[in-house]
């Protein structure tokens, strides 16, 4: 019996970079949404339940940060990790995603998608 696909939300203003996850996921076996802003991630939300959260901090309308906060607060939302790609590298920043929830946080310029989605696989896959 096949193992039921798992589903990843990619929440990404980037949009040459989301495609590109998006892709790569895929193509080892993962079912996208993909999401280019925080307020259309929260309405997406209402209906989906992703098995995980790759999440971007710098977004227009809510951020990341805002939707990490309520993710975390939402008690049927809480239990899915949220993996964080930003290019935001301070210790300041990675322990107050940390502190909100955050499973793992990766800054863009020091992680490959490889090393992305082997993160999520082994988190999910």
């Amino acid at each position: 019996m096949a193992e039921p696909q798992r589903r990843v939300m990619i929440i990404e203003d980037d949009r040459f970079l989301s495609t590109v996850i998006k892709a790569r996921l895929e193509k080892n076996g993962f079912i996208t949404t993909q999401c280019f802003d925080g307020e259309e991630a929260m309405t997406a939300l209402r209906t989906e339940r992703p098995d995980l959260i790759v999440l971007d901090l710098i977004m227009p309308k809510i951020t990341g940060f805002e939707v990490l906060e309520m993710v975390s607060k939402t008690p049927e939302l809480k239990k899915i990790p949220v993996v964080i790609l930003s290019h935001l590298a301070q210790d300041s920043d990675i322990e107050k995603a940390k502190s909100l929830g955050a499973t793992e946080y990766f800054v863009k310029v020091k992680v490959s998608i490889d090393d992305l989605v082997a993160r999520v696989q082994s988190l999910i896959g």
